[in-house]
């Protein structure tokens, strides 16, 4: 006998988690990892595309090409290249003989209206940051250490019942203990389930996260409004007319009021604004996905918890709109679930739960710990039969 209670607070003692050492959870995740995802390809893909245009401008040259006369100097070709490019205006005459003109400079700002977007794409990204990855760090940590405290305390009462088994002559003294241990409640949690329940009437969190995502809207909006209004009406036009008699050339009376030019940078022009509309239309169904998990709770992580004595934030019904500080909390644990070393003990233990011959008599982790350490979780009949004779 002596042997197997040896064996039991061997196996009890395993049980028991670690006390953590050194700096707290240096991997704790501050964001989800969709939200990540999304910041990376809504930050990074501009940023890629700003060294697509460069490396072409770098390749090719200079991003047009215009048909100057013949009799032009290679200085002076040069130079038309560079007025051109300078001015970007497309000179056509109508059908009553006016010329109107037309801007192509969404060409020349091709570049920097794809740094402006990544700057954008930012912004949210500090916003939460700055605005609540420092409350959340803080209800992260706590809420981590206290359900993994609040699974210790129930691996340490199993000890201390199996103590009183070993200690005691009198059998009904243990199972005494062991009833008070089921029915009064010796191991609330009152800081714990108050602070998740405080948490539930704040909102500072999900108004935070709820901003960042519609900023990400807003932003991808107004990006389909850049590429709608400006690109599409200079996506097809790769010649334009060009007026020369500008500068150096003012004077000149030989050459044409206007020459043809040619955009070499189309072709790079055209694949940035597509690659665009074609990336950001995929990030949109993300980001809707990402508020509408605020519609809903995420109950599993709780209900593992269901399993310590006297935590029923879930039984109790306290979980109402799921528009609050606590869903966040809760889908940031699950994002964190590696730093919650308890959860994984106790999934184990609810799976073996659901197995268990006798799941009436198995309610918490303290039932089920106490039948693993050789303890059954129910009274002999000859004690029950013992306690009706005394009480007719």
């Amino acid at each position: 006998m002596s042997l197997a209670h040896t064996a039991a607070e061997y196996m009890l003692s395993d049980a028991l988690l670690p006390d953590r050492k050194g700096p707290r959870l240096k991997g704790l995740r501050l964001e989800l990892p969709l939200d990540r995802m999304v910041k990376f390809v809504a930050v990074g893909f501009p940023l890629l595309l700003v060294s697509l245009a460069f490396a072409q401008e770098f390749s090719s040259g200079s991003p047009i090409s215009c048909f100057c006369p013949s009799n032009f100097s290679i200085r002076q070709a040069a130079y038309v290249d560079s007025s051109c490019w300078d001015s970007l205006v497309h000179h056509e005459q109508d059908e009553s003989g006016q010329y109107k003109t037309k801007s192509l400079w969404p060409h020349k700002a091709l570049p920097y209206s794809l740094l402006a977007l990544a700057v954008a794409m930012y912004l949210p990204v500090l916003l939460w940051q700055y605005a609540a990855v420092p409350a959340l760090t803080s209800d992260l940590l706590f809420i981590i250490s206290e359900l993994d405290k609040s699974y210790n305390r129930a691996i340490r009462l199993v000890q201390h019942m199996l103590k009183i088994r070993q200690e005691s002559s009198d059998p009904d003294v243990f199972w005494d203990e062991l009833e008070k241990a089921r029915k009064e409640r010796y191991f609330e949690f009152p800081l714990l389930e108050r602070y998740l329940a405080c948490k539930q009437r704040s909102h500072s969190l999900v108004a935070t996260y709820l901003l960042r995502n519609a900023l990400l809207l807003l932003f991808t909006s107004a990006t389909y409004l850049y590429l709608g209004h400006f690109h599409l009406d200079v996506f097809f036009q790769e010649e334009f007319s060009c007026s020369i008699k500008t500068g150096l050339l003012h004077d000149e009376t030989h050459i044409p009021d206007l020459i043809t030019c040619r955009l070499t940078s189309l072709s790079v022009f055209q694949i940035v604004s597509l690659a665009s509309v074609a990336i950001y239309t995929l990030l949109v169904p993300v980001i809707l996905y990402n508020l509408t998990r605020l519609c809903r709770w995420d109950k599993r992580l709780l209900s593992i918890y269901e399993m310590l004595p006297a935590f029923d934030l879930l039984s109790r019904k306290m979980l109402g709109c799921p528009i609050n500080d606590l869903n966040v909390i809760l889908l940031f644990l699950r994002a964190n679930i590696s730093e919650l070393i308890s959860f994984s003990w106790l999934s184990v233990l609810c799976a073996l739960k659901d197995t268990a011959t006798q799941k009436h008599n198995i309610d918490t982790v303290v039932d089920f710990m106490t039948l693993l350490a050789g303890l059954e979780p129910s009274k002999p009949k000859h004690l029950t039969h013992g306690m009706c004779d005394e009480n007719p």
